[in-house]
């Protein structure tokens, strides 16, 4: 069935309500984005709300995180835990509950709501009951309508009761998602009435969020499509308190390139959480480039937009319905066009607040060498690798590895393709020619005179040098890696080199 034209008028208020139950991962950042995105993109407004009513789960620092790495992304909020809206306010789910609970009142008083005094245990075998006769597992409503005696002797017994909505048998929740098309779900499918709020007094998130997004007037509901389940019990409840529902568009979820299954913790190869990103040098441009793209596709070939491109360029109606798939190779690639656009001061700049920040191993070695009193040195290796780096960390760990060359223990791998005696001769003829050289070395110069020395050229000359000195064959021009190292540690890796071809 073909999805109509989503055509979006009026005010624009949507929202990002993460739980800081964890830290910003990739479906977050991506929800957020488009969310952000679809406000910048029709003047509308974006909302940063926290919905933290799952005391125990939530983790220290969670909420300073998805605000911090937000912020780094690139990504700001027009309104707030800290740039509140009085009419809104406050944006915390923990400082709404009297909220709720009022709302929850009203739906009791008007007869759609009930107690049940149901126990865990009795709950839990009605589930195994059903499992067992291979029903799809549903409360079966056993406290809707009770009787007030019945009432009295739970109270007695001391049971705590839950709130729950009773729905109508056979009906049928639907929308018009702005994203999937018409999506529907039938009452009798849904798990039966389910709990609004718990027996603590605190609203489950499927009442929670309804009242949050009516009271917030939010107009479109933007998030991921593990959602989808949840959205006929939202619109059950906006349908029994008689209240507008925003219009609903669930966004495809991320899944594996190699396993072709929703991306998980499980999978190792890829990085989960944006703070990762971050500490491993990926460009917080490329990072919101590259995620964009996760869902969403503009017209034209164009593969590299700025911020404020994407916002002109982002439209409801080019978002994709079938999976988006994370390809590694294709973030590298992002990463590495926009580092090849920025300057090498700026990516000094940036490499500098890593090293500060020591979140790697290699960061916490090049500030243990006081690292940040060469940046000099450090512009140079950057220059020398700036169109071949995938990350901010390959600037560093080239870095690292020049200042620790004499100490590094070279493989040799790559010299058995080459002709040993041809190697010796090259090695000791730039060896006699650096022994009188003065520093700052002129290595073209010298290169030059073991060319005619030797007679060795092109191939055979530069790619055992390369070897020699950085132990890889694919290496930027080797003069330009040997101009940022001392002339003892060439001299070193030279003698290295000999006397492994001499055992």
């Amino acid at each position: 069935m073909k999805k109509d034209k989503v055509e979006v008028t009026g005010d624009v208020r949507v929202r990002y309500a993460p739980s800081p139950t964890g830290f910003l991962h990739l479906g977050n950042a991506q929800s957020a984005l488009f969310n952000y995105l679809f406000a910048k993109h029709y003047n509308g407004t974006w909302v940063l709300r926290i919905e933290d009513t799952d005391l125990k789960r939530n983790v220290p620092h969670g909420e300073e995180s998805q605000m911090e790495n937000l912020h780094w992304l690139g990504i700001d909020w027009d309104e707030g835990p800290d740039k509140p809206k009085v009419e809104f306010a406050p944006y915390h789910q923990k400082d709404r509950v009297n909220l709720y609970h009022k709302y929850v009142q009203q739906l009791l008083d008007d007869g759609f709501a009930y107690l049940d005094y149901a126990t865990e245990e009795e709950l839990k075998e009605l589930h195994d009951q059903q499992i067992e006769a291979k029903i799809a597992p549903h409360y079966d409503g056993r406290w809707y309508g009770a009787t007030e005696e019945q009432i009295k002797q739970a109270e007695a017994e001391g049971r705590k009761p839950t709130v729950r909505l009773h729905l109508p048998e056979d009906h049928i929740y639907g929308w018009d998602d702005m994203i999937k098309g018409r999506v529907e779900f039938n009452s009798d499918n849904i798990g039966g009435d389910f709990i609004i709020e718990k027996s603590n007094g605190m609203a489950t998130y499927n009442f929670a969020v309804v009242i949050d997004d009516y009271l917030m007037k939010m107009t479109h509901v933007l998030r991921g499509d593990d959602h989808i389940a949840n959205t006929p019990k939202q619109i059950a409840v906006y349908e029994a308190l008689g209240i507008p529902q925003p219009l609903f568009g669930h966004i495809t979820l991320i899944y594996s390139l190699d396993t072709h299954k929703k991306l998980s913790k499980r999978d190792k190869n890829t990085l989960q959480f944006i703070s990762q990103y971050r500490k491993y040098g990926y460009l917080n441009e490329a990072l919101m480039n590259f995620i964009a793209f996760l869902g969403w596709s503009p017209v034209g070939e164009k593969e590299l937009f700025t911020r404020e491109e994407l916002i002109e360029a982002y439209d409801i109606n080019r978002m994709s319905a079938s999976p988006a798939y994370f390809d590694q190779k294709k973030l590298d690639w992002t990463n590495a066009e926009y580092i090849k656009k920025t300057s090498v001061d700026e990516l000094t700049k940036r490499i500098m607040l890593l090293v500060d920040a020591a979140e790697t191993d290699v960061a916490e070695q090049l500030k243990a060498i006081g690292i940040e009193n060469e940046l000099d040195f450090i512009k140079k290796v950057v220059t020398i690798y700036h169109t071949e780096a995938k990350t901010l960390m390959t600037f560093m760990e080239k870095v690292l590895f020049i200042k620790n060359a004499n100490q590094v223990a070279f493989t040799y791998a790559d010299l058995a393709e080459f002709d040993s005696a041809d190697i010796k001769q090259i090695l000791t003829a730039m060896s006699a020619e650096l022994k009188d050289a003065a520093e700052p070395v002129d290595y073209p110069a010298i290169l030059s005179a073991v060319q005619k020395e030797t007679g060795q050229k092109g191939r055979k000359l530069y790619m055992p040098l390369n070897v020699v000195f950085t132990d890889s064959k694919s290496a930027p021009q080797i003069t330009d890696i040997l101009s940022v190292m001392p002339k003892a540690t060439v001299q070193h890796l030279i003698d290295n080199a000999l006397e492994h071809l001499n055992k």
